[in-house]
């Protein structure tokens, strides 16, 4: 027999924000930077596009997150910038990325 998951409940991302007194829409764009094996993951129900969701291991992870960037709040604004800019097809003539 495989692993098998222990997670019996998960947090709310707005119920992560009001524990942690952290903004929703903000703690939103930091959490973005975790996947389900750092503790986030997406609760969907019926006719819902579903909502952000916190292990216990996630909040902890989250913390850590948010410390680093309450230290550099320039990273969200750089990955904002990335996530914008427009991608250019590479071509065998061309040496850019």
């Amino acid at each position: 027999m495989g692993p098998v998951n222990k997670v019996s409940h998960v947090f709310t991302l707005g119920h992560v924000a009001e524990m942690l007194g952290e903004d929703e829409e903000w703690l939103f764009e930091v959490a973005e930077e975790m996947d389900p094996e750092d503790g986030q993951l997406w609760v969907v129900g019926v006719g819902e596009d579903g909502v952000m969701a916190f292990t216990d291991e996630g909040i902890e992870n989250l913390k850590e997150l948010i410390a680093i960037h309450k230290e550099d709040p320039s990273i969200i604004e750089k990955r904002r910038q990335v996530l914008a800019a427009p991608m250019k097809p590479k071509t065998e003539e061309s040496d850019e990325l």
